[in-house]
């Protein structure tokens, strides 16, 4: 024979005894994991910050050095470079003042005695029915400036 369930009888008074049990039970852990959860989060917010304060800058560092083993060396800079471009340099400078040089009028040096012979010039070109028209000019045929 069977053994008969608590509360004497059939199955269905025992289910009709154990649902308000079952709510009120479900009730109590609904609330016990509501304060669970109420402590565990502050408690989980310190220890992030903790780490964040302590092993994030440990780990930043160890990534950086890591990060520095794994670049390649860089190529060194040959000096010859920097020679070619300061003689490239210097010689284009020195044909745009040839160039600036060559373009101007050359001057005429004169000697003392052609400067007098031009000084005569203007004097002895004027004829007898000419007359003078400059107002500040000379017997040389400079004119005065005060």
């Amino acid at each position: 024979m069977a053994p008969c369930a608590p509360g004497g009888g059939s199955g269905r008074p025992a289910a009709a005894q154990v649902k308000p049990l079952a709510k009120s039970t479900g009730a109590a852990a609904r609330r016990r994991v509501h304060k669970t959860r109420a402590w565990a989060a502050p408690q989980v917010e310190r220890t992030a910050q903790v780490l964040q304060d302590s092993v994030a800058p440990k780990v930043s560092a160890l990534l950086s050095s890591a990060a520095q083993r794994l670049e390649p060396a860089k190529p060194r800079r040959r000096p010859w470079r920097k020679l070619a471009g300061i003689a490239v340099f210097t010689a284009a400078a020195a044909a745009a003042a040839a160039l600036v040089l060559n373009r101007r009028k050359p001057e005429v040096t004169t000697s003392a005695a052609e400067a007098d012979a031009d000084e005569l010039t203007p004097a002895a070109g004027l004829r007898d029915g000419q007359a003078r028209t400059s107002t500040g000019a000379d017997g040389t045929g400079r004119v005065r400036t005060s």
